[in-house]
């Protein structure tokens, strides 16, 4: 058994807080600049050259990406021989109040859905665990913005509506959100399990890096012919048209009941940020 102080997840949480929302993951910045490279219409190239300025400078002037520094989703994965010794959900929000406020971060979490009421210090945090076997502890923040979580969409389809129905919901999704998450986007998409995990597995999907495929061939060729359709659209950076709508999306699944077929799209605008530690 391996014991890891709490205090370790803090100041871990606290680091990747500043990192996540200053330095874009490589992936999503090498999925921007292919698509300048390959994007047609002059606007939408204007717009992609802006986009990767405020890249640049965000990264030089150790500022944020994106003026709404989000949620403070914190994805642990904990190893099952692995003790943490303090509470580990304390620990956690504790490092997102000292990143949030060190690093000058937007505080965006207010306390109550309805009564609103801002926190001051983006806590608490969106905390996920999961176990797998071993020693280790793996931390990551993916800060989600509500401009491009707002777009996001669940739905309980009917099996009959198979892959064709599945295909439809996402273009429909992205069609609705038009300019409003700021594309060109990302896509986590769940398909599966229950109406409360389907929307776990499309968060959980925006952290597959954009160059990895899925490992089953058949939702690997699925993920590609819906990116292409996608960018079908003609929506565009920032919607001013062109065939840079999406940069990548990834498909997450679990097996679900004979009479369902959940489906959830989240939407994540080009700053998909995410950072990770492994203590």
């Amino acid at each position: 058994m391996r014991t890891i102080p709490a205090a370790d997840v803090t100041a871990a949480v606290a680091r990747l807080c500043v990192q996540a929302n200053t330095q874009l993951p490589p992936d999503v910045r090498a999925a921007l600049a292919r698509c300048r490279q390959t994007e047609p219409w002059p606007l939408a190239q204007q717009t992609l050259d802006l986009l990767q300025d405020n890249l640049e400078l965000a990264e030089q002037k150790n500022l944020p990406i994106c003026q709404d520094t989000g949620m403070a989703c914190v994805f642990l994965e904990l190893g099952q021989d692995v003790h943490i010794d303090g509470d580990l959900e304390q620990a956690v929000n504790e490092g997102v109040r000292q990143g949030y406020n060190d690093g000058f971060l937007r505080k965006s979490i207010v306390a109550d859905p309805l009564r609103r009421g801002n926190t001051g210090d983006n806590t608490p945090a969106f905390l996920t665990v999961h176990l797998h076997p071993g020693e280790q502890c793996a931390v990551t923040v993916a800060p989600k913005g509500c401009g491009s979580e707002n777009m996001s969409r669940l739905a309980m389809l009917k099996p009959a509506d198979g892959v064709e129905g599945v295909k439809r919901f996402v273009l429909d999704t992205v069609r609705q959100a038009g300019s409003n998450p700021c594309p060109p986007v990302v896509l986590g998409i769940g398909i599966g399990g229950s109406f409360d995990q389907v929307a776990c597995l499309a968060k959980k999907a925006l952290l597959r890096p954009l160059d990895q495929p899925h490992a089953d061939p058949y939702y690997a060729a699925l993920e590609a012919e819906l990116l292409e359709s996608v960018n079908r659209l003609g929506i565009g950076p920032q919607g001013f048209g062109g065939r840079t709508t999406c940069l990548g999306l990834a498909i997450e699944t679990a097996p679900t009941h004979v009479a369902g077929l959940p489906v959830a799209v989240n939407v994540s605008c080009h700053v998909t940020r995410r950072a990770t530690a492994v203590l």
